[in-house]
């Protein structure tokens, strides 16, 4: 027990005692620690909580309660290491130490920031923010590399990830939905990197007409084919919005229906009352244990869901959705990696094809068959993610899959700052409108 506290108890033991109590009587024997006494006290402090505290309440550091866990065990290592320090100076240092070892040390602030949304660590001694789609880099900088690892390893031990040169790269999420992405030597030569992207929860369709992301017409559209259980494939760059835009589309999924979403992290935060939220998951350190989106989407096809939601197909599981979607499971929804409808399409053909499951020739038919509509979404030049185009899939020739462009966005003029521009419906028909009419779902046109 820990000054009062069991580490394999649920919660904190109640003691009423300061836990500062125990070190009355010690013996001063130094007044105050030098930068490097301090540095490497804080090392040897936070691989001490690390080992002896709970990864429960690690992972839980912003609860009154886990870091006053924290806490304690932070005073009973600066008691074992450094033993004597004056009263005061040690209150003065507990503090300290906890506050860094509990959070995450001078990237805090930039997480309790409204305003930023991605924090980009390009290395120790350079911080790189996103505001507003705009980077701006701070003055705020590690002390070393060392110290940036120490706030790395806080992270990413209570998800149970490790980052070393037998697994140098990582990607989680955080408690709050944020994902982290990390890089370690040899795959960083020149040191640690490390980037998060904050999660803005809430967002919706009415959200992204006021950013200029979208119109209402467009809107009105997407609902109407959401609610008509069309597939949809959102399809965009890193950054352009892409699960954000497929959290804003789930609103609108008919609360009668069940869903399951597979994620590879999870981000996605649906506000319906039939979700079931499944994670993708890695290798343990021995090579075990590794839950595959593949694996996911196939129990899924087995648990009853009517729409199944990938967060992003990146291989082998884009075949099982579509089985899935072409046998009993419309309306279901993905997102990938493309600047374009057609290059989406060639990507999707290739994931299928990778199974080896379907012959070169099946599987361009196999792919055009369980997906409606593309929603393409891109970072602009001024930084604003804006959707770009939506075409329809109409069929299969030579091998390659044929879509249809129903709306794009013209743009007008870029003063090098803002983007202006209009979105034009191409005239183009739209073979899934009777579909939706069949269903008494009243389509109001893309423009």
């Amino acid at each position: 027990m820990l000054f009062g506290y069991d580490n394999k108890s649920p919660k904190p033991v109640t003691d009423h005692k300061s836990v500062f109590e125990i070190a009355q009587n010690s013996q001063t024997v130094q007044t105050s620690l030098t930068v490097d006494e301090l540095a490497d006290l804080k090392a040897k402090v936070q691989k001490e909580v690390m080992v002896k505290v709970d990864p429960a309440f690690l992972g839980k550091y912003r609860e009154a309660d886990s870091k006053q866990i924290i806490k304690r065990q932070v005073l009973e290592s600066i008691e074992q290491n450094k033993p004597g320090l004056p009263l005061s100076y040690k209150e003065t240092l507990v503090d300290k130490l906890t506050n860094e070892i509990s959070g995450y040390g001078i990237l805090e602030q930039f997480l309790d920031d409204p305003e930023v949304t991605e924090i980009l660590v390009e290395a120790y001694n350079k911080i790189t923010l996103e505001k507003f789609g705009d980077l701006e880099e701070t003055d705020v900088v590690f002390n070393s590399e060392e110290d940036l690892r120490l706030v790395l390893d806080r992270i990413i031990m209570p998800l149970g990830r490790r980052l070393d040169m037998g697994s140098p790269t990582v990607n989680a999420r955080l408690s709050d939905g944020s994902r982290i992405s990390a890089i370690a030597p040899p795959a960083a030569p020149e040191g640690l990197e490390l980037n998060i992207r904050k999660f803005k929860p809430g967002i919706t369709l009415d959200n992204l007409i006021e950013v200029g992301a979208i119109n209402e017409t467009l809107k009105n559209a997407l609902i109407a084919c959401v609610k008509g259980r069309l597939t949809i494939f959102v399809s965009g760059g890193t950054g352009s919005g892409k699960s954000t835009f497929l959290n804003a589309l789930s609103s609108y999924v008919d609360p009668k229906l069940s869903i399951i979403t597979i994620e590879d992290p999870i981000e996605l935060q649906f506000k319906h009352p039939h979700v079931r939220r499944w994670e993708a998951k890695p290798a343990n350190i021995d090579g075990t244990g590794a839950i595959t989106p593949m694996f996911l989407v196939e129990h899924a096809l087995r648990s009853r869901p009517d729409i199944i939601i990938v967060g992003e197909v990146r291989g082998k599981e884009a075949h099982a959705m579509i089985r899935g979607v072409r046998t009993g499971h419309p309306g279901s929804m993905t997102t990938g990696h493309a600047d374009t409808p057609d290059e989406a399409m060639e990507q999707v053909v290739s994931m299928v094809s990778s199974t080896r499951e379907l012959s070169p020739e099946q599987v361009p038919k196999f792919v055009s068959g369980g997906l409606d509509l593309i929603i393409q979404l891109n970072r602009m030049p001024d930084r604003s993610r804006k959707l770009t185009q939506i075409a329809e899939i109409i069929g299969e020739k030579d091998g390659r899959i044929l879509t249809r462009t129903l709306v794009k966005f013209e743009q007008e003029k870029y003063d090098g700052k803002k983007i202006y521009g209009k979105w034009v419906g191409t005239g183009e028909d739209f073979t899934r409108k009777k579909k939706l009419e069949d269903q008494g779902i009243d389509f109001p046109g893309w423009e």
